[in-house]
């Protein structure tokens, strides 16, 4: 199961992650460096926050592809992403920007080089069931296409 494959759309999900990057930089100059520190609502994240997330997230997608390719049956670990957050006052934009970027350039180089029948490899995320790794990569454009879209509503 994909929670995030409603927000992919008929996206092609390699295309989606490898435009992230550049979608991102776009709307953080929309944003401004004051609109991107308020957050929408009390308990929401701001727009800097959320980059701070998706650098977050891809760090995590950076071990699961690779777990997923180098384990069989492995099984992915969740993280509580509200406990990350915790660490999101000491971060700027631009460092999260960097590192979201370098991350992800890795990770679509992975991605682009891994042959096609590993794209079936099983794993198992706890709450999720079984996936393949497809679905990771699926899952990534999923999750950056929510998180753009709540970026660009307040750079809107």
């Amino acid at each position: 199961m994909n929670p995030y494959a409603k927000y992919l759309g008929d996206l092609d999900p390699l295309e989606a992650i490898a435009a992230t990057p550049r979608e991102l930089e776009r709307l953080v100059r929309t944003l401004g460096p004051e609109r991107a520190e308020r957050a929408p609502a009390p308990g929401k994240w701001s727009p800097r926050e959320i980059v701070c997330h998706l650098a977050d997230c891809e760090l995590a997608f950076a071990f699961r592809l690779r777990q997923a390719l180098a384990v069989t049956d492995y099984v992915i670990q969740p993280f509580d992403q509200e406990k990350w957050a915790s660490a999101y006052g000491a971060y700027d934009m631009a460092t999260a920007l960097a590192v979201f970027d370098a991350a992800r350039r890795w990770n679509l180089a992975l991605i682009r080089n891994t042959p096609r029948e590993a794209f079936s490899r099983k794993l198992t995320h706890p709450e999720r069931g079984e996936m393949t790794f497809q679905t990771v990569v699926e899952t990534m454009g999923g999750h950056d296409r929510n998180h753009l879209r709540q970026i660009e509503s307040l750079a809107g």
